[in-house]
């Protein structure tokens, strides 16, 4: 059960805009939506930055930014961001074992050298103090540009915003994953965690 009240009926041109925009994008008003409804403000400045993500943030490498994304949702451990992560990395073509290693990437030969970076900077910003040592920045620039390094580390800090607001709102999953053709490992393995 959410923390807060989940709107159902929204008021003001910001809190219907963005119902009808959920209801579009997934079939029904998410309960992030919902919760962040209470607060037009808030609403309205998470809608900024997930529009202006989604359209100009594109430097950075998509199935990588996906593995990225889930591996920060499963160290601070939000139930709906793991579970839709999940839905929407596979729904883009990312390979469904991939993700479920993904808290696993420094034994599972399934990562190359610039995912094992990538992913390694994206727990280091995830932990707290999120102190990113020279040697690790030093490896970013090995695999990638100035402007990449920068998106990276802007997912990672969106992610952290979305984990830690729906976690932190009592929001659980809402069954997105159920919807891939090749569940989540902890579905298919008696409620083991992948």
């Amino acid at each position: 059960m959410a923390n807060v009240t989940l709107v159902e009926k929204p008021k003001g041109l910001v809190r219907r805009f963005a119902f009808r925009y959920t209801r579009r994008a997934f079939g029904h008003v998410v309960e992030p939506t919902a919760a962040a409804a209470n607060h037009g403000g808030v609403l309205a400045g998470w809608g900024a930055m997930e529009m202006i993500a989604s359209r100009s943030w594109n430097r950075f490498d998509p199935t990588l930014r996906g593995l990225v994304i889930h591996l920060t949702s499963t160290r601070i451990g939000c139930p709906w961001c793991i579970d839709y992560g999940y839905f929407e990395t596979v729904q883009q073509g990312v390979d469904p074992k991939k993700l479920r290693n993904v808290t696993r990437w420094r034994e599972s030969e399934l990562f190359d050298d610039r995912e094992r970076v990538a992913l390694e900077y994206a727990e280091t910003a995830t932990g707290s103090p999120a102190e990113v040592p020279t040697e690790l920045a030093r490896r970013l620039h090995a695999h990638f540009d100035e402007a990449q390094i920068v998106e990276l580390a802007a997912w990672v800090a969106l992610e952290n915003y979305r984990s830690r607001f729906n976690a932190g709102l009592g929001l659980k999953s809402e069954g997105f994953s159920d919807k891939c053709e090749i569940p989540m490992a902890g579905r298919q393995n008696s409620g083991q965690s992948s």
